[in-house]
C-alpha cells in the first residue's frame, strides 16, 4: 500500500500518454535528451522527411515539451527538462522486468 498517493488526473495524463504514443513523435523527443538539435539532424536520427519532423515538433512544442532556440540563422528544439525522459526511462525500465517476469514464468 502507498501512504500519500495522490492519484493523477486521468484525462491530462492521458493527453500526455497519447501525444507521446506515436512512435515518431516520441523517437523525436527522445532525441532531445543529450542536446539541442536542429529540425534536419532531428529528421535523419529519426528516419523522418523534414516536413514529417516539423509538423512532430509542432505538436511536441505546443504540448510544452520542446521549445524552439535560436543560433544564428538556424532554430534548434530542446527539451525544456529532463524530468519527463528520466520518468520514461523508469517506466521503460520496469516494463522490462514484467516481461522478463512474464518470460520466465511461461518458460517453467
Amino acid at each position: 500500500m502507498i501512504l500519500d498517493y495522490t492519484p493523477p488526473d486521468p484525462e491530462r495524463l492521458a493527453a500526455l500518454l497519447q501525444l507521446l504514443a506515436e512512435p515518431n513523435r516520441l523517437r523525436i523527443f527522445l532525441s532531445l535528451v543529450r542536446e539541442c538539435r536542429s529540425v534536419g539532424d532531428i529528421a535523419i536520427t529519426a528516419g523522418l522527411t523534414q516536413s514529417n519532423t516539423s509538423f512532430h515538433l509542432r505538436i511536441l512544442r505546443e504540448a510544452g515539451l520542446v521549445r524552439p532556440e535560436r543560433r544564428g540563422p538556424f532554430i534548434y528544439y530542446c527539451l525544456y527538462d529532463l524530468v519527463l525522459p528520466r520518468l520514461l526511462g523508469g517506466l521503460d525500465g520496469w516494463v522490462s522486468q514484467r516481461l522478463l517476469r512474464q518470460n520466465s514464468v511461461k518458460a517453467k
